[in-house]
């Protein structure tokens, strides 16, 4: 399966004291760069998620935030600090015993206790839990969109690539009417340059230039490289930086094949394999 880097999923669950929320949006890059927004009390499982992400992910500038919003009344709840009451009980105790006519603690003295009242702690283990829950599940979703987008890309790819096949087939049948014709004019100059009727030293001449404009291994080669283009297609997997390169010898080949065009049909079919082959690089670069 082809994946592209550009994707997005969110996902939301609802808890007892608040609601959670993921999302994961990703952008084209050369390597796999996560980054994370979280909130303080998740913190802690940041590697555990990075790792979780790139099991799935090979190429992206990936980003996850992650958001968790209180429910009403679910915080700032007053509550005792029942380890540090039992202190000040012990050292109340202690202070009896040495000074028994200290006075009583009465409960506004213990209420204004520094750390007597604070709040109610969320349950951090059960939100880092649902959190790695919803990671996943957000990455699945994530996951399974870079599909669907990685598909299109490669049934555009396929049909840029069919397209080239046909182009590059239109040249073979034109070369032999083509060297024909300029060896024609060739000789027609040739003869009026050299002012001789000397055959060899005529055909010497287009021997040599039609080995300089023979495009049989340009074609050829442009054969097997959009068949290498097929093949990595259909086997998929992350695939971009193969892609890209093969595009550079593509590229290459369609060049020198302009550059040996002796028939303007053939300089136009290179022209087209240009652009052909610059559609399809921009749109590699969307994928992983």
């Amino acid at each position: 399966m082809i994946y592209s880097m550009t994707g997005y999923a969110a996902a939301a669950k609802e808890l007892a004291y608040g609601a959670l929320n993921v999302e994961l949006r990703s952008v084209n890059h050369r390597y796999l760069d996560i980054q994370f927004r979280l909130p303080d009390d998740l913190r802690s499982i940041e590697v555990q998620l990075r790792e979780l992400l790139a099991a799935k992910l090979t190429r992206g500038k990936v980003e996850c935030r992650v958001t968790f919003a209180a429910a009403a009344g679910a915080q700032q709840l007053p509550g005792l600090n029942e380890a540090l009451l039992q202190q000040l009980i012990a050292l109340d105790t202690r202070i009896r015993v040495i000074f028994p006519a200290a006075a009583d603690l009465g409960v506004s003295d213990i209420l204004r206790w520094p750390g007597m009242l604070g709040t109610e702690a969320l349950p951090v283990e059960e939100l880092q839990t649902a959190c790695r829950d919803l990671v996943q599940r957000a990455l699945d979703e994530f996951t399974a969109s870079r599909a669907r987008e990685g598909g299109k890309l490669k049934s555009m790819l396929l049909e840029r690539a069919a397209t080239m096949e046909l182009r590059v087939a239109e040249v073979a049948p034109r070369m032999p009417q083509a060297l024909a014709a300029f060896q024609e004019k060739l000789t027609a100059r040739l003869r009026e340059a050299m002012g001789t009727g000397d055959d060899e030293r005529i055909r010497q001449e287009i021997t040599l230039f039609a080995n300089k404009v023979d495009v049989d291994e340009e074609l050829s080669r442009l054969t097997t490289h959009i068949a290498e283009l097929r093949r990595i297609l259909e086997k998929g997997g992350a695939v971009g930086k193969r892609l890209d390169f093969l595009m550079q010898e593509l590229n290459r080949e369609a060049n020198t094949l302009g550059s040996k065009s002796v028939d303007i049909a053939v300089t136009q079919v290179s022209m087209e394999l240009k652009v052909l082959i610059e559609q399809m690089r921009e749109q590699i670069q969307n994928i992983e």
